[in-house]
């Protein structure tokens, strides 16, 4: 007698199974290698330029339009992730035309219009490169094929790198300015010892000094009145 699941666990697995095959399948994330260093020589993930052979897996002869599309937004999404200069906007014009124009195009120009690609970012490497990346990036642009520029792209642009980080000189530290002149203790109680003549005297030593010649004046003043009523009364 075969055992019977119970009403719950067939529900479950009634809403499960088209779940599962509904679910898109995820895009292809970008190609990231090992560490390397960038154009500052700081260390950086290295970018890995993928093989767009590798993805034409139809045969263009007989495949229908829809495969040849399907193949076609593969490399268009590559294409765009490593940005390109030459292939995305050329195969984005190819997919908006005919089907015939897209499956000729990824026939006769396709590795055309990639090789180009992989070229100029070769060359864009040589801005404010070191002598070892020079040499690299000349060797795969004198050899001019793919293997080659994937090659340098991939691996020999960050082996090159390293050599010419190494080689460079140590930074020597940046030459210190003197420091301000600090006053001297005479100079900033106001003497005269400083060039240029003493600082005026000012603050509570001002204030005592007025206070006490107020002072004189009064008194001063005072005996001269006592002096006058005196000089009045001997008069008389």
């Amino acid at each position: 007698m075969r055992a019977k699941l119970p009403p719950g666990v067939l529900i479950a697995l009634a809403l499960l199974v088209p779940a599962v095959f509904l679910i898109p399948a995820a895009p292809a994330m970008a190609q990231t290698g090992p560490p390397g260093l960038n154009e500052s020589c700081q260390p950086v993930e290295r970018k890995v330029y993928k093989d767009i052979r590798e993805l034409m897996t139809i045969d263009l002869d007989t495949a229908t339009d829809v495969q040849v599309r399907m193949e076609a937004d593969r490399i268009l999404y590559v294409a765009n992730q490593e940005s390109l200069p030459v292939l995305p906007g050329t195969l984005q014009g190819k997919l908006d035309g005919t089907p015939d124009d897209l499956r000729a195009f990824l026939k006769t120009g396709l590795l055309g219009a990639w090789t180009t690609d992989l070229r100029v970012t070769v060359v864009r490497t040589l801005t404010g490169a070191g002598p070892h990346v020079k040499a690299a990036a000349q060797k795969a642009l004198d050899n001019g094929g793919i293997d080659a520029f994937l090659a340098f792209l991939n691996d020999g642009l960050y082996a090159a790198r390293a050599l010419d980080c190494a080689s460079q000189p140590p930074a020597t530290p940046s030459a210190t300015t003197p420091a301000a002149a600090i006053p001297s203790s005479a100079t900033s109680r106001g003497t005269s010892g400083g060039q240029g003549g003493g600082l005026p005297v000012t603050g509570a030593d001002t204030g005592t000094v007025a206070g006490i010649g107020g002072v004189l004046l009064l008194i001063g003043g005072a005996g001269y009145l006592v002096g006058r009523r005196r000089r009045s009364r001997f008069v008389a």
